[in-house]
C-alpha cells in the first residue's frame, strides 16, 4: 500500500522523486523517506514521521543533490509510524539501501538467522531484514548486487516491490516485484520507477508494467528485466492514456470534491462506445469472445472489497433482475480463506479500482485453479488483475486521487449494469423494445447527475446540522441497500463518525434499539417497488423521535411530511437508482468531514489501494 518512486538519469533526483511522493501520498502517508547518491559518492537518507510535507521540511538545508535516487510514502504494517522505521532502510554495513510496498511474511525466521551473524537492526520493519538478507548474500556469494538480490528474493515469502541503491554502483536501480505494483516510464537517458504511472506522466508516457517474479537492472542508458528464474525478459513499451491535469484538482479545494463533480463525465466515458440506445444494443469488446459462454453459465460469484463489494451487491440486483443469472457477493478477503465450490460452469467477477487489491487477486487465483471463467472489472489499465483475468472491461472513470472512493464506485456500477444489460442480451431474457427503453434511460444518467449535484448548497446546510453526531444509521432496501452500505462507509472513512449501513426491513431485528433523538437516520426512500415499505419503517424511526434525513424522488411530498430533511434526486428507473441516490451520500460526508477538520483526501488509517494482506 505504500508509494514508491526511483529514478536515474540527467535530473536532480530529489525533485523528481518529492514530487513523485506527493502524487503517491494517497497510497500512504504514515512517513516519508529519500535516498540520494550526489557526485561525491555518498549515500544521502532523508526521512520522518507524518506526511510528505514534513520532510520536506526537514531536509530543507540538507544536501539533495545527485541524480540517481528513491523515495517511499508509508502505510505502516510492521513497526509503528516512527522516523526510525521510516524507508529507506539501510544494510548493516550501510553501504545498500532499500524501499519496499508489501509484506514479507517469514521476516522473523530471517531476522533470527541475521541476529547468529552479528547483523544489527535499527527499525523494527520487515524491510530492513531484506536489505540486510540482501547484504548477507552479496558477501557470502561473491555475486554482483543483481545476483544477490535475484538470490535473496528466492529466500522471501511474501509480496513486495522493491527498489535498491548501492554506494559503490551508484549507477544503477536495482527494482523487482512480486504481488505489489510496479511500473518503470522510459525516458531519453533516463528512467522512472513508481508503484503507479502518476509520478511517470510528468516526465514520459512510454511505461513498461513489471510482471510478478521480475528483477530489472536500470541505468542511464539500458534497462535488463529478468525472471528470478535467471530468464532475460523482453519488455513491452506501453503509451499511458492519463493526462497530467487529471492528477490536478483543477480548482476545487480536494480532490475528492473534483471527484465528485467528475462523475457525470466519468459515467459518460463509461458508457462511450458500448451502448447504443436506438438499436437496443449493448457492445463490451472486453467479454465478447465469452458471449456465448454467458448464455450457458451456472452462476455468477463476485469478489471484491469494500467500496468494490458495494458495487457488486448493485450488480446482483441487476444481473439476477435482467439476465436472471444468480449471482453470489463475496468478499475476497474471505472467499480465499474458505474452500468454495467452484465449477468450470461458473464465471467469476473480480472488482478492484486499483486493479492490485491483494485479496481479489488471491481469489482471482484461486478461482481460475478450479477451472472458472474471470472476468475484471478495473480503473486501471495495465494493473494486475486485468492480467490475471481472462477478460474484463475497464471503468474509464480516470485517476482517482482521494482515498475514499467516490467516481470508481459509480463507475463501477456502470459497468455492472451494462453487464447484465449485455448478458440479457445474450441470454434473451429482456426483449429489444425493453433494452431501448433502459439503455435510453441510462444514456441520460450523466445528465441526471449533474441535477443531483446542484443539490450541494442544501446538502452543506443539512451537514452542519449532523455534523456533531457520534453515530448514524443508513438505511434502503432493494439496490437502496448497497447504496445505504455505501453511504455509510463514506461518512465514517472521512468523518470517523460511527455509521452503519442496513436493510431497511432489517432495522426491527436490532438496530431500533440505537434509536433515540439522537440518532440520525439517513433513508433511501426513492420511489420504486418498495416505497410503501420504506415509507413504514420511517414512521418507525419517527415514532421513537429519530432524526430523518431522505433521499427522495423530484417531487416527493409523501415522505417529506414525515422526514426532518429531504435531498430530491431526478426521477428514473429503479435500475439506476444506485447512481444517483449515491451522489448526495457523498456530499454529505464531504461536507460533514470537513466541518469536523478532517482530511477528506487522506484520512487517517487509510490507504488508496490495499496491496497488503
Amino acid at each position: 500500500m505504500c508509494g514508491i518512486v526511483g529514478y536515474i538519469g540527467h535530473r536532480q533526483a530529489w525533485t523528481v522523486v518529492l514530487k513523485g511522493l506527493k502524487r503517491l501520498e494517497y497510497r500512504g502517508y504514515d512517513s516519508a523517506g529519500i535516498a540520494l547518491i550526489n557526485e561525491a559518492g555518498d549515500l544521502n537518507i532523508y526521512k520522518k514521521a507524518g506526511k510528505v510535507v514534513e520532510l520536506e521540511k526537514y531536509s530543507t538545508d540538507k544536501d539533495k543533490s545527485g541524480t540517481i535516487g528513491m523515495g517511499h510514502t508509508r502505510w505502516a504494517t510492521h513497526g509503528e509510524p516512527s522516523d526510525r522505521n521510516s524507508h529507506p532502510h539501510i544494510s548493516n554495513n550501510g553501504r545498500l539501501s532499500i524501499i519496499h510496498n508489501g509484506i514479507i511474511e517469514n521476516y522473523s525466521v530471517l531476522k533470527e538467522e541475521l541476529l547468529t551473524r552479528g547483523h544489527e537492526f535499527k527499525s523494527d520493519t520487515d524491510t530492513e531484514v531484506l536489505i540486510h538478507l540482501i547484504e548477507e548474500i552479496y558477501k557470502l556469494e561473491n555475486v554482483d548486487l543483481l545476483e544477490a538480490v535475484r538470490l535473496a528474493l528466492q529466500e522471501v515469502t511474501g509480496a513486495y516491490a522493491i527498489v535498491i541503491v548501492d554506494q559503490d554502483n551508484p549507477d544503477q536501480l536495482i527494482a523487482a516485484r512480486k504481488g505489489s505494483p510496479m511500473v518503470i516510464g522510459v525516458g531519453e537517458g533516463e528512467y522512472f520507477i513508481a508503484s503507479d504511472a502518476s509520478p511517470i506522466i510528468e516526465y514520459t508516457k512510454n511505461v513498461i508494467y513489471m510482471n510478478d517474479n521480475e528483477i530489472a537492472l536500470v541505468t542511464r542508458e539500458e534497462l535488463l528485466v529478468k525472471r528470478l528464474d535467471n530468464v532475460v525478459q523482453t519488455p513491452v513499451i506501453q503509451e499511458l492514456e492519463m493526462k497530467l491535469d487529471m492528477l490536478e484538482k483543477g480548482g476545487y479545494e480536494h480532490f475528492m470534491l473534483k471527484e465528485i463533480y467528475e462523475q457525470s463525465r466519468s459515467i459518460r466515458d463509461c458508457m462511450r462506445g458500448r451502448i447504443y440506445p436506438n438499436e437496443g444494443l449493448v457492445q463490451l469488446g472486453g467479454i465478447k469472445e465469452y458471449a456465448d459462454k454467458l448464455k450457458n453459465i451456472d452462476r455468477i460469484i463476485i469478489v471484491a472489497c469494500g467500496t468494490s463489494w458495494h458495487a457488486g451487491l448493485v450488480g446482483e440486483y441487476l444481473i439476477e433482475e435482467y439476465a436472471r443469472i444468480p449471482v453470489e457477493v463475496e468478499y475476497a478477503s474471505e472467499f480465499r480463506y474458505r474452500n468454495p465450490i467452484i465449477t468450470e460452469k461458473d464465471v467469476v467477477i473480480a472488482i478492484s479500482q486499483s486493479g492490485e487489491t491483494a485479496d481479489t487477486m488471491a481469489a482471482i487465483e484461486m478461482a481460475k485453479e478450479k477451472g472458472a471463467t474471470i472476468f475484471g472489472v478495473c480503473n486501471v489499465v495495465g494493473s494486475s488483475i486485468p492480467r490475471l483475468t481472462h477478460a474484463g472491461v475497464y471503468t474509464h472513470a480516470g485517476p482517482e486521487i482521494g482515498v475514499a472512493s467516490t467516481k470508481a464506485f459509480t463507475a463501477q456500477v456502470t459497468v455492472l449494469t451494462l453487464m447484465a444489460f449485455y448478458m440479457a442480451q445474450q441470454k434473451g431474457t429482456l426483449t429489444q423494445a425493453k433494452l431501448v427503453e433502459l439503455l435510453t434511460e441510462l444514456d441520460c444518467i450523466p445528465d441526471k447527475v449533474a441535477k443531483a449535484l446542484e443539490s450541494n448548497a442544501l446538502i452543506e446546510e443539512i451537514a452542519a446540522k449532523f455534523k456533531d453526531s457520534r453515530n448514524c444509521l443508513f438505511l434502503g432496501r432493494g439496490s437502496g441497500f448497497p447504496v445505504a452500505l455505501e453511504g455509510a462507509l463514506k461518512l465514517k472513512e472521512i468523518s470517523y463518525i460511527h455509521a452503519e449501513g442496513y436493510p431497511a426491513a432489517e432495522m426491527k431485528h436490532g438496530p431500533i434499539a440505537l434509536i433515540d433523538e439522537e440518532m440520525p437516520v439517513v433513508v433511501i426512500a426513492t420511489k420504486n417497488s418498495s416505497y410503501e415499505k420504506v415509507i413504514s419503517n420511517i414512521q418507525e424511526v419517527k415514532a421513537r423521535k429519530g432524526i430523518v434525513l431522505a433521499i427522495v424522488t423530484e417531487g416527493d411530498t409523501e415522505v417529506r411530511k414525515m422526514a426532518d430533511y429531504c435531498i430530491e434526486i431526478p426521477d428514473s428507473s429503479e435500475a439506476f437508482l444506485p447512481l444517483l441516490a449515491t451522489i448526495p451520500l457523498q456530499l454529505l460526508s464531504y461536507h460533514i468531514a470537513l466541518m469536523r477538520g478532517c482530511n477528506v483526501d487522506q484520512p487517517r488509517n487509510l490507504a488508496k489501494s490495499v496491496t497488503v494482506e
